[in-house]
């Protein structure tokens, strides 16, 4: 049996929007991850980037469970000397509520070129609407 590999132009691409008003972050995370690699596809290949776009709305809205929203800590690094910001999850909900998302995504993803590839077919906004309309996403429900 012969290993077929799938060529750039044969990759079909397809655009999904998932409303994340009331889904755990890290589930939500999973599934988002899940599509973006292309693993709900037949045709996936570890080593190639085969996977969908995803665009997120309603980002604010998602749930922290348990005490995540005061205890955990995200970090950001200025690059300066003494640069490391340490803020709770419940201050990065307030100033950049998208964060969340993609940082659960992000860690996710393989920490490599691929990896880097693949999360920028990630759209995430903060509220209900997005510029992508164009592209006639399809819900999908998680």
């Amino acid at each position: 049996m012969k290993t077929t590999l799938p060529k750039e132009d044969e990759i079909q691409r397809t655009w999904y929007v998932v409303d994340a008003t009331g889904r755990p972050a890290g589930r939500l995370a999973v599934a988002i991850a899940n599509i973006l690699r292309g693993k709900t596809k037949p045709t996936f290949t570890p080593h190639l980037d085969t996977g969908d776009f995803v665009i997120v709305v309603n980002a604010e809205k998602v749930k922290l469970t348990g005490g995540k929203e005061e205890k955990k800590i995200y970090k950001d690094y200025t690059g300066y000397p003494n640069g490391l910001r340490e803020r709770p999850a419940k201050m990065i909900r307030a100033r950049k509520p998208e964060r969340i998302i993609e940082q659960a995504v992000r860690g996710m993803l393989p920490h490599n070129r691929l990896g880097r590839q693949v999360y920028g077919k990630l759209k995430v906004y903060a509220g209900p609407d997005h510029p992508h309309a164009a592209q006639t996403p399809v819900p999908l429900d998680i």
